[in-house]
């Protein structure tokens, strides 16, 4: 059988501005999309649901507007059909932790994005606090990794003393030091399951990486995500579509481990 049939679950997009102070903003345009164009790209890859977080909420670093960026994306699920919403918590804004009690009641809101680079704290010094208010309303967390500020490694505290939060370390492949394992070690050493790993990197397309992702820590671990619009949807889509691992592993990956994690089949 094909998977391309699968109708998948990306766990990473946005939407909205891309902006990069080191770049020019006609290059930034080619990584813009609004919801729209976020959810027009997701049904041509066969893709039911996509879970945003704005780029408004994050961009530029250290710049960004987490609250208005909330705000917005509770309206844009509403109004685009295919998308669920991550709220974006910055510990340094606290009225996020406020947006994130509230929005979290919300069906389409399905889980809380954080990212220590763009907001600029190192998660050693926050990560007890985002925990702890995760883990009173058994959130889902999914988070920047692995650079200097958000290193997969040292979610690994955080993780094994709060098993009620199940986190989500994004980008598989990605490390400051060119590392492509970050990732995968760190869920090795998590003590509850609680942990996963999603596709989104654009080191994804390094072959043999996915494959030996799922070997190490099992494929009910991996999760499918494109990081759209900053990459291209139908490009990741194909990656796992075409991976050397069985049609079932495939299907995990491209859906049944989110629909198992999210509760979507309870929600929708």
């Amino acid at each position: 059988m094909s998977t391309e049939s699968i109708r998948a679950i990306d766990v990473h997009g946005h939407y909205g501005r891309y902006i990069k102070s080191d770049q020019p903003q006609d290059i930034a345009d080619f990584m813009t999309g609004d919801a729209q164009v976020v959810a027009d790209r997701a049904r041509r890859a066969n893709i039911e649901w996509t879970i945003v977080s704005p780029l408004q909420a994050l961009l530029p670093r250290f710049g960004g507007d987490p609250v208005g960026g909330n705000e917005h994306a509770a309206r844009i699920v509403h109004e685009v059909d295919g998308l669920l919403q991550y709220v974006v918590i910055d510990p340094k804004t606290p009225a996020t932790y406020e947006q994130a009690d509230r929005m979290l009641k919300n069906p389409k809101c399905v889980g809380i994005k954080i990212h220590p680079e763009e907001h600029g704290y190192p998660i050693p010094d926050h990560g007890r606090k985002i925990f702890e208010f995760a883990a009173a309303r058994k959130a889902i967390i999914l988070t920047h990794s692995s650079e200097q500020n958000s290193l997969a490694a040292d979610f690994v505290p955080f993780a094994n003393d709060f098993p009620e939060v199940r986190l989500i370390l994004a980008h598989i492949g990605c490390g400051w030091d060119g590392d492509l394992t970050h990732q995968v070690r760190a869920i090795q050493k998590c003590r509850h399951g609680n942990v996963f790993a999603d596709t989104s990197s654009a080191r994804s397309i390094t072959p043999k990486l996915i494959e030996w992702a799922v070997k190490e820590i099992g494929v009910e671990r991996v999760l499918f995500g494109t990081d759209t619009p900053l990459y291209h949807t139908s490009m990741h889509r194909v990656r796992i579509d075409h991976a050397e691992l069985s049609d079932a592993e495939k299907t995990q990956i491209l859906r049944d481990n989110a629909v198992r994690l999210f509760n979507l089949a309870e929600r929708f």
